[in-house]
Protein backbone atom coordinates (compact mmCIF):
# COMPACT_ATOMS: atom_id res chain seq x y z
CA UNK A 1 0.00 0.00 0.00
CA UNK A 2 1.60 3.51 -1.01
CA UNK A 3 2.08 5.62 2.31
CA UNK A 4 0.28 8.98 2.49
CA UNK A 5 1.74 11.83 -0.18
CA UNK A 6 1.84 13.78 2.78
CA UNK A 7 4.59 11.81 5.07
CA UNK A 8 7.38 12.26 2.28
CA UNK A 9 8.91 14.58 0.60
CA UNK A 10 10.78 14.99 -2.91
CA UNK A 11 12.64 16.90 -5.16
CA UNK A 12 15.12 16.77 -3.48
CA UNK A 13 14.63 13.84 -1.16
CA UNK A 14 14.76 14.67 2.10
CA UNK A 15 17.38 12.90 4.37
CA UNK A 16 17.62 12.47 7.93
CA UNK A 17 20.75 11.44 9.17
CA UNK A 18 20.21 10.70 13.27
CA UNK A 19 22.86 11.80 15.94
CA UNK A 20 22.45 9.26 18.56
CA UNK A 21 25.37 10.26 21.78
CA UNK A 22 26.77 6.43 20.85
CA UNK A 23 27.58 7.92 17.19
CA UNK A 24 30.13 7.66 15.22
CA UNK A 25 31.50 10.89 13.95
CA UNK A 26 33.23 9.48 10.81
CA UNK A 27 30.15 7.47 9.80
CA UNK A 28 27.61 10.23 10.69
CA UNK A 29 29.55 13.24 8.74
CA UNK A 30 30.95 10.67 5.76
CA UNK A 31 27.94 10.00 4.81
CA UNK A 32 26.80 13.75 5.40
CA UNK A 33 29.58 14.47 2.53
CA UNK A 34 29.35 12.24 0.62
CA UNK A 35 25.32 12.29 0.04
CA UNK A 36 25.81 16.25 -0.34
CA UNK A 37 28.63 15.52 -2.89
CA UNK A 38 26.12 16.47 -5.94
CA UNK A 39 26.81 20.31 -5.54
CA UNK A 40 30.40 19.71 -5.81
CA UNK A 41 29.76 17.61 -9.35
CA UNK A 42 26.82 20.04 -10.79
CA UNK A 43 26.65 23.23 -11.83
CA UNK A 44 25.19 25.91 -9.05
CA UNK A 45 21.66 26.41 -10.26
CA UNK A 46 21.30 22.08 -11.11
CA UNK A 47 18.95 20.36 -8.83
CA UNK A 48 20.82 18.38 -6.35
CA UNK A 49 18.85 14.54 -5.93
CA UNK A 50 18.95 14.81 -1.96
CA UNK A 51 19.00 17.04 1.07
CA UNK A 52 20.55 15.86 3.75
CA UNK A 53 19.91 16.76 7.65
CA UNK A 54 21.25 15.94 10.89
CA UNK A 55 18.17 15.13 13.16
CA UNK A 56 18.24 14.22 17.02
CA UNK A 57 16.32 14.26 20.03
CA UNK A 58 16.91 18.00 20.53
CA UNK A 59 18.76 20.44 18.22
CA UNK A 60 21.77 22.06 18.96
CA UNK A 61 25.46 20.59 19.88
CA UNK A 62 25.54 17.14 20.46
CA UNK A 63 28.81 15.47 21.61
CA UNK A 64 28.98 12.22 20.05
CA UNK A 65 30.69 8.66 21.52
CA UNK A 66 34.61 9.73 20.55
CA UNK A 67 34.22 13.31 22.17
CA UNK A 68 33.93 15.41 18.97
CA UNK A 69 30.60 17.85 19.32
CA UNK A 70 28.39 18.48 15.76
CA UNK A 71 25.37 20.20 15.83
CA UNK A 72 21.94 18.49 15.50
CA UNK A 73 20.47 20.81 12.92
CA UNK A 74 16.42 19.92 13.83
CA UNK A 75 15.12 17.55 16.25
CA UNK A 76 13.22 14.59 15.43
CA UNK A 77 9.94 16.48 16.84
CA UNK A 78 9.79 18.71 14.53
CA UNK A 79 10.18 16.29 11.42
CA UNK A 80 6.90 15.02 10.23
CA UNK A 81 8.10 14.54 6.46
CA UNK A 82 11.21 12.98 5.48
CA UNK A 83 12.11 10.04 2.70
CA UNK A 84 15.18 8.01 4.25
CA UNK A 85 16.32 7.65 8.19
CA UNK A 86 19.95 6.88 8.20
CA UNK A 87 21.10 5.41 11.87
CA UNK A 88 25.33 5.73 11.72
CA UNK A 89 27.05 3.07 13.30
CA UNK A 90 27.48 3.49 17.23
CA UNK A 91 30.28 2.39 19.34
CA UNK A 92 29.09 -0.26 21.74
CA UNK A 93 30.90 -0.18 25.63
CA UNK A 94 31.74 -3.66 27.62
CA UNK A 95 28.32 -3.52 28.61
CA UNK A 96 26.78 -3.36 25.14
CA UNK A 97 23.75 -2.01 23.59
CA UNK A 98 21.49 -0.53 26.33
CA UNK A 99 17.75 -0.97 24.88
CA UNK A 100 15.00 1.14 25.69
CA UNK A 101 17.12 3.95 26.51
CA UNK A 102 15.74 6.38 23.60
CA UNK A 103 11.47 5.68 23.46
CA UNK A 104 10.90 8.55 21.71
CA UNK A 105 13.29 7.81 18.86
CA UNK A 106 12.18 4.46 18.12
CA UNK A 107 8.06 5.76 18.02
CA UNK A 108 9.29 8.55 15.85
CA UNK A 109 11.40 6.13 13.60
CA UNK A 110 8.05 3.78 13.50
CA UNK A 111 6.12 6.69 12.40
CA UNK A 112 8.16 7.83 9.87
CA UNK A 113 8.41 4.32 8.88
CA UNK A 114 4.22 4.17 8.68
CA UNK A 115 4.48 7.41 6.22
CA UNK A 116 6.71 5.37 3.68
CA UNK A 117 10.40 6.35 4.45
CA UNK A 118 13.50 3.84 4.20
CA UNK A 119 14.95 2.96 7.67
CA UNK A 120 18.79 2.31 7.10
CA UNK A 121 21.61 1.35 9.26
CA UNK A 122 25.27 1.79 8.87
CA UNK A 123 26.78 -1.02 10.72
CA UNK A 124 25.92 -1.53 14.30
CA UNK A 125 22.88 1.06 13.67
CA UNK A 126 20.86 -1.61 13.31
CA UNK A 127 20.71 -2.16 17.40
CA UNK A 128 18.72 0.79 17.88
CA UNK A 129 16.36 -0.05 14.76
CA UNK A 130 16.01 -3.29 15.62
CA UNK A 131 13.84 -1.76 19.12
CA UNK A 132 11.09 -0.58 16.26
CA UNK A 133 10.50 -4.30 15.76
CA UNK A 134 10.08 -3.46 12.08
CA UNK A 135 12.61 -5.87 11.10
CA UNK A 136 11.83 -9.24 13.34
CA UNK A 137 11.73 -11.74 10.92
CA UNK A 138 13.12 -9.49 8.50
CA UNK A 139 17.28 -10.30 7.00
CA UNK A 140 19.39 -7.73 8.42
CA UNK A 141 23.43 -7.48 8.53
CA UNK A 142 25.70 -5.92 11.40
CA UNK A 143 29.72 -5.66 12.05
CA UNK A 144 30.74 -9.16 12.25
CA UNK A 145 32.64 -8.39 15.91
CA UNK A 146 29.17 -7.57 16.66
CA UNK A 147 26.82 -10.24 15.32
CA UNK A 148 26.96 -12.41 18.09
CA UNK A 149 25.83 -9.68 20.63
CA UNK A 150 23.38 -8.78 18.17
CA UNK A 151 22.00 -12.22 17.62
CA UNK A 152 21.50 -12.43 21.28
CA UNK A 153 19.83 -9.08 22.20
CA UNK A 154 17.31 -9.55 18.71
CA UNK A 155 17.00 -13.24 18.46
CA UNK A 156 13.78 -12.80 16.35
CA UNK A 157 15.94 -11.00 13.63
CA UNK A 158 18.08 -12.72 11.05
CA UNK A 159 21.42 -11.56 11.19
CA UNK A 160 23.86 -11.80 8.37
CA UNK A 161 26.98 -10.60 9.49
CA UNK A 162 28.99 -11.63 5.72
CA UNK A 163 26.46 -9.68 3.84
CA UNK A 164 27.71 -6.04 3.13
CA UNK A 165 24.74 -4.88 2.29
CA UNK A 166 20.89 -6.24 2.77
CA UNK A 167 17.17 -4.81 1.85
CA UNK A 168 14.70 -5.87 3.02
CA UNK A 169 10.73 -5.31 3.22
CA UNK A 170 7.90 -5.55 1.48
CA UNK A 171 8.49 -2.06 -0.07
CA UNK A 172 12.54 -2.91 -0.08
CA UNK A 173 12.49 0.13 2.54
CA UNK A 174 14.29 -1.74 5.32
CA UNK A 175 18.51 -1.61 4.55
CA UNK A 176 21.09 -2.41 6.63
CA UNK A 177 24.87 -2.02 5.89
CA UNK A 178 27.44 -4.51 7.48
CA UNK A 179 31.07 -3.74 9.10
CA UNK A 180 32.42 -0.49 9.38
CA UNK A 181 33.19 1.35 5.72
CA UNK A 182 30.19 -0.86 4.17
CA UNK A 183 28.98 2.57 4.43
CA UNK A 184 30.24 3.43 1.20
CA UNK A 185 28.04 0.65 -0.41
CA UNK A 186 24.79 1.89 1.41
CA UNK A 187 25.06 5.65 0.25
CA UNK A 188 26.16 4.25 -3.23
CA UNK A 189 23.05 2.77 -3.12
CA UNK A 190 20.63 5.08 -2.21
CA UNK A 191 22.37 6.86 -4.85
CA UNK A 192 21.57 4.64 -7.24
CA UNK A 193 18.29 4.06 -6.35
CA UNK A 194 17.15 7.51 -6.29
CA UNK A 195 19.46 9.42 -8.65
CA UNK A 196 20.57 6.83 -11.08
CA UNK A 197 23.77 4.39 -11.50
CA UNK A 198 25.61 7.37 -13.24
CA UNK A 199 25.31 9.29 -10.23
CA UNK A 200 26.55 6.70 -8.11
CA UNK A 201 29.08 6.02 -10.29
CA UNK A 202 30.40 9.59 -10.58
CA UNK A 203 30.35 9.95 -6.61
CA UNK A 204 32.04 6.78 -6.31
CA UNK A 205 35.11 8.51 -8.43
CA UNK A 206 34.96 11.82 -6.71
CA UNK A 207 35.64 9.98 -3.04
CA UNK A 208 37.70 6.86 -4.86
CA UNK A 209 35.04 4.75 -3.15
CA UNK A 210 34.55 1.10 -3.97
CA UNK A 211 31.89 -1.86 -3.98
CA UNK A 212 32.32 -4.18 -1.19
CA UNK A 213 31.66 -6.82 -4.41
CA UNK A 214 33.39 -9.90 -3.18
CA UNK A 215 31.35 -9.56 0.63
CA UNK A 216 33.18 -9.22 4.65
CA UNK A 217 34.23 -12.56 4.79
CA UNK A 218 37.56 -11.70 3.30
CA UNK A 219 37.92 -9.45 6.50
CA UNK A 220 36.37 -11.85 9.03
CA UNK A 221 38.25 -13.24 11.59
CA UNK A 222 37.72 -16.72 12.68
CA UNK A 223 37.42 -17.09 16.21
CA UNK A 224 35.91 -20.69 17.51
CA UNK A 225 33.22 -20.31 19.89
CA UNK A 226 34.50 -21.22 23.46
CA UNK A 227 31.91 -20.53 25.81
CA UNK A 228 29.84 -23.69 25.55
CA UNK A 229 31.08 -25.26 29.19
CA UNK A 230 32.27 -28.25 27.12
CA UNK A 231 35.81 -28.70 29.14
CA UNK A 232 36.59 -31.45 26.91
CA UNK A 233 35.62 -30.04 23.89
CA UNK A 234 37.29 -26.53 25.28
CA UNK A 235 40.42 -28.97 25.62
CA UNK A 236 40.63 -29.93 22.07
CA UNK A 237 40.42 -26.73 20.99
CA UNK A 238 43.45 -25.58 22.86
CA UNK A 239 45.06 -28.61 21.21
CA UNK A 240 44.10 -27.72 17.92
CA UNK A 241 44.99 -24.07 18.44
CA UNK A 242 48.64 -25.19 17.87
CA UNK A 243 48.48 -28.78 16.02
CA UNK A 244 45.49 -27.56 13.40
CA UNK A 245 49.21 -28.06 10.66
CA UNK A 246 49.30 -32.35 12.04
CA UNK A 247 48.03 -35.08 9.72
CA UNK A 248 44.53 -36.18 10.60
CA UNK A 249 43.62 -33.88 13.28
CA UNK A 250 40.46 -35.00 13.73
CA UNK A 251 41.71 -38.16 14.46
CA UNK A 252 43.91 -37.07 16.97
CA UNK A 253 41.48 -34.96 19.04
CA UNK A 254 38.87 -38.10 19.65
CA UNK A 255 41.69 -40.46 20.49
CA UNK A 256 42.89 -37.66 22.84
CA UNK A 257 39.78 -36.87 24.21
CA UNK A 258 38.77 -40.67 25.23
CA UNK A 259 35.46 -39.82 23.89
CA UNK A 260 33.71 -42.47 21.60
CA UNK A 261 33.95 -40.96 18.00
CA UNK A 262 30.61 -40.31 17.37
CA UNK A 263 30.20 -38.77 20.93
CA UNK A 264 32.95 -36.50 20.35
CA UNK A 265 32.04 -35.61 16.88
CA UNK A 266 28.33 -34.25 18.11
CA UNK A 267 29.50 -32.71 21.53
CA UNK A 268 32.28 -30.78 19.08
CA UNK A 269 29.41 -29.75 16.79
CA UNK A 270 26.91 -28.91 19.05
CA UNK A 271 29.38 -26.95 21.44
CA UNK A 272 31.30 -24.99 18.43
CA UNK A 273 28.48 -24.88 15.59
CA UNK A 274 31.25 -26.60 13.42
CA UNK A 275 31.87 -30.24 12.61
CA UNK A 276 35.59 -30.92 13.65
CA UNK A 277 36.22 -31.25 9.74
CA UNK A 278 35.16 -27.71 9.03
CA UNK A 279 36.93 -26.40 12.44
CA UNK A 280 40.35 -27.61 11.23
CA UNK A 281 39.92 -26.17 8.37
CA UNK A 282 38.40 -22.37 9.23
CA UNK A 283 42.00 -22.61 11.45
CA UNK A 284 44.08 -23.95 8.52
CA UNK A 285 42.22 -20.92 6.43
CA UNK A 286 43.07 -18.20 9.24
CA UNK A 287 46.43 -19.22 9.21
CA UNK A 288 47.15 -19.23 5.52
CA UNK A 289 45.48 -15.79 5.45
CA UNK A 290 48.35 -14.41 7.83
CA UNK A 291 50.94 -15.48 6.19
CA UNK A 292 49.60 -14.32 2.65
CA UNK A 293 49.66 -11.32 4.45
CA UNK A 294 52.96 -10.70 5.72
CA UNK A 295 55.19 -13.49 4.17
CA UNK A 296 56.37 -13.74 0.60
CA UNK A 297 55.93 -17.71 0.79
CA UNK A 298 54.80 -19.07 -2.47
CA UNK A 299 51.10 -20.58 -2.30
CA UNK A 300 52.16 -24.27 -2.46
CA UNK A 301 54.58 -23.48 0.13
CA UNK A 302 51.76 -22.08 2.22
CA UNK A 303 49.53 -25.09 1.68
CA UNK A 304 51.76 -27.51 3.36
CA UNK A 305 52.63 -25.35 6.21
CA UNK A 306 48.71 -25.02 7.00
CA UNK A 307 47.82 -29.09 6.47
CA UNK A 308 46.92 -29.53 2.57
CA UNK A 309 49.76 -31.81 0.25
CA UNK A 310 47.54 -30.82 -2.35
CA UNK A 311 47.37 -27.20 -3.71
CA UNK A 312 44.56 -27.56 -5.92
CA UNK A 313 42.60 -28.62 -3.07
CA UNK A 314 43.95 -25.58 -0.74
CA UNK A 315 43.28 -23.14 -3.26
CA UNK A 316 39.74 -24.33 -3.45
CA UNK A 317 38.52 -24.74 -0.02
CA UNK A 318 40.26 -21.20 0.74
CA UNK A 319 38.23 -19.64 -2.29
CA UNK A 320 35.04 -21.47 -1.35
CA UNK A 321 35.66 -19.47 2.41
CA UNK A 322 36.97 -16.05 1.95
CA UNK A 323 35.46 -15.65 -1.64
CA UNK A 324 38.96 -14.52 -3.13
CA UNK A 325 41.64 -16.66 -4.44
CA UNK A 326 44.80 -16.80 -2.44
CA UNK A 327 46.48 -15.09 -5.05
CA UNK A 328 43.75 -12.05 -4.84
CA UNK A 329 43.43 -12.26 -1.37
CA UNK A 330 47.21 -11.43 -0.71
CA UNK A 331 47.10 -8.61 -3.40
CA UNK A 332 44.21 -6.77 -1.51
CA UNK A 333 45.50 -7.54 2.11
CA UNK A 334 49.16 -7.52 2.03
CA UNK A 335 50.99 -4.47 3.62
CA UNK A 336 52.41 -2.21 1.26
CA UNK A 337 55.52 -1.28 0.21
CA UNK A 338 55.70 1.99 0.67
CA UNK A 339 54.57 1.16 4.43
CA UNK A 340 56.65 -0.97 5.04
CA UNK A 341 59.76 -0.08 7.70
Amino acid sequence: MRPPSSCLESDPHHVSLLALPEAAVSTLTGIFDVMNAFALLNPPAAQVPFRVEIVGEQAGPLELASGVPINVQRAIGEIDSTDIVIVPSVLLGPAGWTKDRYPRVVEWLRARHGCGALLCSACSGIFLLAETRLFDGRDATVHFFYADAFAAAYPSIPIQPERVLVVSGEREELVTSGASMTWHDLVLYLIARYAGATAAQDVARMFALQWHQDGLMPFMVFEGKRDHGDSDIRGAQQWLDTHFSVAHPVEEMISRSRLAERTFKRRFTHATGLSPLAYVQRLRIEDAKRRLERTEASVEEISWRVGYEDPAFFRRLFKRTTHLAPGEYRKRFRLPDFARL
